[in-house]
């Protein structure tokens, strides 16, 4: 036969099987008829012809389906017919096929939501050319709890020149911000900008796609400003006209040429930039000389690509050789003598990993529990249609063909799963989305070729883990005795089964408790924080003055004392005062410091100290109480700014056991002296960070150009925003205002994570503790079934009605109690692996376990109460008859 007409004959079985059935039917009936008018001639009556034609031709039937077994694509044709039969089957118990399919559409939804946040935040590439290359450059001391520290001009430019050959280096600073000044009909505005070295665009592999990136000649101080666009401030601010390139626009009320706008694509999300920021400058151009020069001020993050067969661990040692010589050569504490380096990737996800691995894992725990229970569910459905199949069996039906169906069925329930749990995933993500925009990369998330694989994934393992349970719970060799068998004798072994598969859901329902409780506990103490201050009924807004109109200081001076004083005068505000970072914003910087009345501090020894610039009345407006001597005077300002207030802590660290009033502080890294004039309370940079000792010094001095206004008012705080914005238009038109919050949503906003964290996995726990108290039910209840005729002689027999639901009540109590122990060790082992997300909470938190035991116990005896009373109130003479 020519291979063509076999591929034909190969095709027409596939999709014209009903024309090959219909032919074949057709051939049949044609021999058959063609016999039977033989026999005729030969003088039969046409009843003898038939009866002989068909004892010639033999059995239609059996014919029929020995022409059929030669056909191509057999098991198609058995595939269909066995999704028929059980989609008939499934039809026939609505209320179990509901049941099964909504539980695993939540298994299966919680996992492909987390998996495609997984994969889109963690595991897929930077978009950036060969992105396995790129790398973040950090310096590193071991006597700093953190890994990776801000870096040091001079100390990159050392290690750019030694990395020559090994490592392309670029430098970043993504802190910055720019007012964009009114222009074209448009408000000016406050936007986030980033500093970087010229080569940052070629090392990432970006190419812009209108104009240029920046080249050596603009990354220095005597070249003309120029700047780069994001694409989404470009389309946002200038409507997307090509012709801005080459244009000049106001930017801290300075001119700078727009020379590029970058792709849609780019957005640089390193751990200290959220990817917000709308527009770049060039670093050499931006930044004061001095910090290029210094090793001891640490202002930057260093990004990089390594060399074709370079890597982590050799550009490690030879970046550290450097710094090692860069600390011999300058001792001193502010200077770090190792260097750190990660991933790019790792660099942006590095706040998101363990928690995002956690929620994983959560899944998977409600997925399994989700697989156990429609296991059990089918495990009963088995045993109640064991009289079905033991007829199957004695008709002739095989082991295999009743496992592929059993198989089969748990194939239908978890894609039916599927399809309703990848329509609850899209929901999820959509609500995460807008959610969540805090999270790096959280713009890449959506359901793609990836996801739908894992989906098919997810449906194929739960189907297969499901249907074997199921079906290896039939026993075929005792499947034929149940026909004459009472149901006691052969319920043993499922209900032994049963027990356990309750068992294991019990103890991950216990694992994921203990989970959320520690982490809801967590939650619970981040938000009842000692912030140091009230917190209730406070605006805070930032502000910054363009060197170009304020360039005196005491320009800048007068400004901020008009500006507050009118601010504390608006109706309703009882408090006001300006401070260079409010607390909960921010780390806002530090300084090395000596006491000048104590003696000097052993080589590689130092005083860290935030730094904070307030005015004479934030103390006041803010209410933090002043524990010790006086606020500023009115006249420390300008070139008489030499006061400082301390914090309490900080006057433990550095004047332990004296009085630091009339004491002296000496900045290291500029040499200024200030006096202590007041001890103050502790305030937190960040709601989940213990207080920093922290030095204030006056605002109204120092050459500070910026300041948070923080205002305190009786009631509705926030309405006081557009008065004080009013004033600031009314003494500047081209000064905007930036980050308009309240602090108590500046507080929620720093413990979103952990709210988050928390909602999801307390979410999972409530679902999976409905999953085993549903379990817990219904394996109670076939037992009690299973169990009616024994029952029933007990009380026929004489026993307390009270003495059988306490029996029942134990049998059904039994394998809660061996899950729950199982899940408390469990949970231990995992509670240390969660200790990292954890807030004033121990990971073995006594109450936490003591709270999921109760809570489990409770819900296990009321599930299993209403099967166990039932089983006490039978009649004892119509369960007799049940047999």
């Amino acid at each position: 036969m020519r291979w063509s007409t076999q591929l034909r004959m190969w095709v027409n079985m596939l999709f014209r099987r009903g024309v090959a059935a219909a032919h074949l039917e057709s051939e049949l009936r044609f021999h058959l008829d063609q016999q039977i008018r033989e026999n005729r001639a030969a003088g039969m009556t046409q009843r003898e012809a038939r009866r002989a034609a068909l004892h010639s031709f033999g059995n239609p039937s059996l014919v029929r389906e020995q022409a059929r077994a030669t056909w191509s694509w057999n098991w198609v044709e058995r595939l269909g017919r066995d999704i028929r039969i059980g989609l008939r089957t499934l039809a026939r118990a609505p209320g179990f096929t509901i049941i099964a399919v909504l539980v695993m559409a939540l298994g299966i939804g919680a996992n492909v939501t987390i998996f495609a946040v997984v994969r889109a935040v963690l595991l897929n590439p930077l978009p950036f050319r060969d992105p396995g290359q790129l790398i973040a450059v950090y310096e590193h001391s071991k006597q700093n709890t953190t890994s990776y520290l801000p870096v040091a001009g001079a100390s990159f430019l050392d290690w750019q020149r030694a990395a020559t050959g090994a490592a392309e280096l670029a430098l970043v600073d993504a802190w910055e911000g720019y007012s964009v000044s009114a222009s074209g009909g448009q408000l000016s505005e406050k936007i986030d900008a980033g500093w970087c070295s010229w080569n940052f665009f070629s090392t990432l592999g970006v190419t812009p796609v209108l104009g240029r990136a920046f080249t050596e000649s603009d990354d220095r101080p005597e070249a003309e400003a120029s700047v780069m666009l994001t694409s989404s401030f470009w389309k946002r601010r200038f409507s997307g006209d090509a012709s801005i390139v080459g244009k000049k626009i106001f930017l801290n009320a300075k001119p700078y040429t727009v020379i590029g706008v970058l792709p849609a694509s780019f957005k640089y999300e390193g751990s200290i930039a959220g990817g917000k920021i709308q527009a770049w400058a060039a670093l050499g151009h931006e930044v004061a000389p001095m910090l290029m020069q210094t090793y001891e001020d640490h202002e930057f993050v260093a990004v990089g690509r390594l060399a074709p067969g370079v890597t982590q661990a050799a550009l490690i040692s030879q970046l550290n050789a450097v710094q090692g010589r860069i600390k011999a050569e300058h001792p001193g504490p502010a200077v770090n003598p190792e260097v750190a380096i990660r991933s790019l990737l790792d660099d942006a996800v590095q706040d998101y990993k363990t928690p995002l691995y956690a929620m994983f894992a959560a899944t998977g725990c409600v997925l399994l529990i989700a697989c156990l229970n429609v296991a059990s569910l089918l495990v009963a459905r088995t045993s109640a249609r064991r009289r079905e199949m033991a007829v199957r069996t004695a008709l002739g039906g095989g082991r295999m063909q009743l496992l592929r169906e059993r198989l089969l069925e748990s194939f239908l329930l978890s894609a039916g799963g599927g399809l309703a749990g990848i329509a609850m995933a899209g929901g999820a993500l959509g609500w995460l989305v807008h959610t969540r925009q805090d999270m790096n990369r959280i713009d890449s998330i959506r359901i793609d070729g990836g996801v739908v694989v894992f989906t098919l994934a997810a449906i194929g393992v739960c189907a297969l883990f499901s249907g074997l349970i199921s079906a290896l719970s039939m026993d075929t060799r005792k499947m034929l005795a149940s026909l004459q068998e009472s149901s006691r004798g052969n319920t043993a072994g499922r209900a032994s089964l049963r027990r356990t598969l309750l068992m294991l859901q019990v103890g991950l329902t216990v694992v994921l408790l203990v989970g959320a409780g520690l982490l809801l506990k967590s939650y619970q103490r981040l938000r009842t924080a000692d912030m140091g201050l009230p917190v209730d009924n406070v605006l805070t807004m930032q502000f910054s003055l363009p060197a170009v109109h304020y360039k005196q200081p005491v320009q800048m001076v007068e400004f901020m004392e008009q500006l507050i004083s009118r601010v504390r005068a608006l109706p309703g505000v009882t408090g006001a005062g300006l401070i260079s970072r409010a607390p909960g914003q921010g780390f806002g910087g530090d300084f090395l410091v000596t006491v000048v009345e104590h003696p000097p501090l052993p080589p590689g020894h130092s005083i860290d100290l935030n730094t904070r610039f307030a005015d004479p009345g934030y103390f006041a407006g803010a209410q933090i109480p002043i524990l010790r001597g006086r606020t500023f005077a009115a006249d420390e300002r300008l070139d008489h700014d030499h006061a400082t207030l301390i914090s309490e802590s900080a006057a433990k660290l550095c004047f332990p056991g004296e009085d630091p009033i009339g004491r002296h502080i000496k900045i290291s890294f500029t040499g200024k002296i200030y006096e202590v004039v007041g001890v103050v309370g502790d305030t937190r940079w960040r709601i989940d960070q213990k207080p920093n000792p922290t030095m204030y010094m006056p605002i109204f001095g120092n050459n500070m150009s910026g300041a948070t206004i923080m205002l305190r008012s009786t009631h509705d705080v926030e309405t006081q925003a557009t008065p004080v914005q009013k004033i600031i238009n009314a003494m500047d038109p081209d000064l905007p205002v930036s980050e308009v919050i309240t602090l108590r949503e500046s507080i929620g906003q720093s413990t979103l994570s952990s709210q988050f964290d928390s909602l999801l996995v307390v979410t999972f726990a409530g679902i999976a503790l409905v999953l085993a108290a549903a379990g817990l039910y219904g394996v109670l209840a076939y037992l009690v079934a299973q169990r009616t005729n024994e029952l029933g002689v007990r009380i026929a027999l004489g026993s307390p009605r009270r003495q059988v639901l306490r029996l029942v009540l134990l049998d059904g109590l039994r394998p809660a109690l061996a899950g729950l122990v199982l899940g408390l060790a469990g949970a231990a082992g995992v509670a240390r692996l969660i200790s990292t997300m954890l807030y004033g909470t121990e990971p073995l938190d006594v109450a936490v376990f003591a709270v999921v035991s109760g809570l489990l116990v409770a819900v296990a005896i009321v599930a299993c109460l209403v099967p166990a009373w039932n089983a006490s109130r039978l009649d004892p003479v119509q369960a007799l008859r049940t047999e």
